[in-house]
């Protein structure tokens, strides 16, 4: 989808700050978030589901964000459109933090809730056989989709050549919403600089993109 967390190419966010000696985290609170993720990716959402809740932030939301924070923001996404937990509740437990930040998590009493079985993806067909071979040149698709995609907005309608072949992997634009793994041929792309970036692209660069059959057509002769 076209969001602003599509940001290859684009100007005026300023540099990229290097922290010397970054440490991992920043805070106690990055390292729980982390975990909670590891605890649930997988077992309710898979990694293209956690990467497209984080592309439907907010853009102001998302550019005011964190890296943990952004994280934390898809994983309560995801989990309550699991139905593992509810807005109600989650914007109850953040009132009652702000109001007395030294509050002990509720102890359950009795039974536990019962948690709700993971949503099953449909089937999904055989992969396609691949369309091209390394040496090939390829154009990429213009297309905008809504929904997920790993085709960067910079590099659509560009020529490019076929690196390697990876095989049939994972469709991230289906395995997002539910839609299944739907495997196609992955291919490493080269383009030149100049084709992507025009008369700004620096002298000899080239950009190496991992893409989906379904992205490309054959480049016109």
């Amino acid at each position: 989808m076209n969001g602003v967390h599509d940001l290859g190419g684009m100007h005026g966010f300023g540099p990229v700050e290097r922290e010397e000696h970054e440490p991992l985290f920043h805070a106690a609170w990055e390292g729980r978030v982390k975990g909670i993720q590891q605890l649930t990716r997988g077992a309710y959402y898979n990694i293209d589901a956690f990467r497209h809740g984080i592309e439907r932030m907010p853009p102001a939301e998302y550019l005011r964000a964190s890296y943990y924070e952004r994280w934390l923001a898809t994983v309560e996404r995801n989990l309550i459109e699991q139905g593992l937990i509810d807005s109600a509740e989650l914007e109850a437990r953040v009132a009652l933090l702000r109001d007395h930040p030294a509050a002990e998590p509720p102890r359950a009493g009795g039974a536990p809730a019962p948690v709700p079985a993971p949503k099953v993806p449909p089937e999904s067909p055989p992969s396609p056989a691949p369309r091209f071979a390394a040496g090939d040149v390829i154009v990429t698709r213009n297309v905008h989709p809504v929904g997920h995609t790993r085709l960067p907005r910079y590099a659509r309608g560009k020529r490019g050549t076929i690196h390697r072949s990876y095989g049939p992997q994972t469709f991230p634009d289906t395995n997002a919403h539910g839609l299944g793994k739907q495997p196609q041929p992955l291919y490493n792309v080269r383009f030149a600089g100049r084709e992507l970036w025009g008369d700004s692209a620096e002298p000899g660069q080239v950009v190496y993109l991992d893409l989906w059959d379904s992205y490309l057509d054959p480049a016109p002769a």
